[in-house]
């Protein structure tokens, strides 16, 4: 029994690197180049630090690696030209040393834009294309693109999100941005869709939205999972972030089933293991 569900993209294009996502997902390493995140708190701020988390990521078989230089909720400003220090000597670095393809998790387009001159093909964007430079830069450069929902803006406390449904609000926003990367000229196999849990979501609406990614992967682009140590699953499951690692595998079991097919994490490890296991059980005669 092979793996299906009701979407309908088979493949992904990242940068020279297509994937045959019909029934299997890719696994996305997170890698962190900020002080602060709410994950690691800096541990991979340090550049020695940061290449041995990616060299890490890829020994366990990520399929991508997601370099970001600044994290998605409030905290201090962060300069153009200090996201510009944080990301794109990294990036630079990491497209030297691994055959991967590499994100850039940015809502600048200055920043993505510099990114791809140095090696990365994709612009993980969690403000849903909010800079209006963003498809453009992208279109230009040959690079993929990440629409994610946001209710608001990145970096903005949203403490109360309401919405009258929120998957049909999530879907709506997402084929929106994706007709408009269609309409910028980026090819349809180069545009993935992210539900954003936790961005503009409480526990409830964010739970609701994994439950439902069928429904948003039928919208016929690459469905992209972010739910590792999510404060959704701390919640529900009454668990502090460093204590989710379980939570955070089932999550991605879930989402495979249900039609993710890429899945941005920070156990690369376990999580292989969850999608090479799923996919030798129900291909198994």
């Amino acid at each position: 029994m092979a793996l299906t569900s009701s979407i309908s993209a088979s493949q992904v294009a990242l940068g020279p690197h297509e994937f045959d996502i019909a029934t299997r997902a890719l696994v996305m390493g997170i890698l962190n180049r900020t002080p602060d995140s709410f994950y690691d708190q800096g541990a991979n701020f340090a550049l020695d630090k940061f290449l041995e988390k990616a060299s890490d990521h890829v020994d366990a078989g990520a399929d991508l690696l997601d370099v970001g230089g600044v994290k998605a909720g409030p905290g201090e400003e962060v300069s153009e030209a200090e996201e510009l220090d944080r990301v794109v000597g990294a990036i630079e670095a990491i497209t030297a040393r691994f055959d991967v393809p590499v994100s850039v998790d940015t809502w600048r387009a200055s920043v993505a834009e510099a990114s791809y001159q140095v090696g990365a093909v994709v612009g993980n964007d969690i403000s849903g294309f909010g800079d209006p430079d963003y498809l453009r830069v992208a279109a230009a450069a040959g690079a993929s693109v990440v629409a994610t929902h946001i209710r608001l803006r990145p970096r903005v406390a949203d403490p109360n999100p309401h919405y009258d449904d929120v998957v049909d609000s999530v879907r709506e926003f997402l084929l929106e941005r994706a007709t408009q990367a269609l309409e910028a000229g980026i090819p349809r196999e180069r545009i993935i869709v992210d539900a954003g849990l936790d961005l503009g979501k409480n526990a409830a609406q964010s739970l609701d939205l994994l439950r439902s990614s069928a429904q948003l992967a039928d919208l016929g682009f690459p469905l992209l999972l972010s739910s590792s140590n999510k404060t959704c699953l701390g919640v529900l499951l009454d668990l502090e972030v460093h204590e989710r690692k379980e939570a955070s595998l089932a999550a991605s079991a879930i989402g495979i089933l249900r039609g993710c097919r890429v899945l941005r994490v920070h156990d690369v490890a376990g999580t292989v293991a969850v999608r090479n296991t799923i996919d030798r059980v129900l291909s198994a005669p």
